[in-house]
């Protein structure tokens, strides 16, 4: 786990800035993955249920707030 919060924090300074909009995008479609697989994950068993719940909750939040910020963030390059 360090090493890959070590990698994820190299890549990203290593980034330039105006690709942070497709970056931002892309990690916006993997948590719709996981919105996807917590979907999949409901059942009849009451932890999992649990779990599914929160996975698509946090899931959620993160997709839509995310969009939000990358359509913010692409206004800013529209031509006044």
């Amino acid at each position: 786990m360090l090493l890959s919060i070590f990698l994820g924090l190299e890549l990203i300074s290593k980034v330039p800035s105006t690709l942070h909009t497709p970056l931002m995008s892309g990690a916006n479609a993997i948590s719709g993955i996981a919105l996807v697989g917590a979907l999949m994950l409901s059942s009849e068993d009451q932890t999992q249920s649990i779990l599914a719940f929160g996975a698509i909750l946090f899931a959620s939040i993160n997709v839509f707030g995310g969009y939000l910020v990358t359509n913010r963030m692409l206004s800013m390059f529209k031509k006044k």
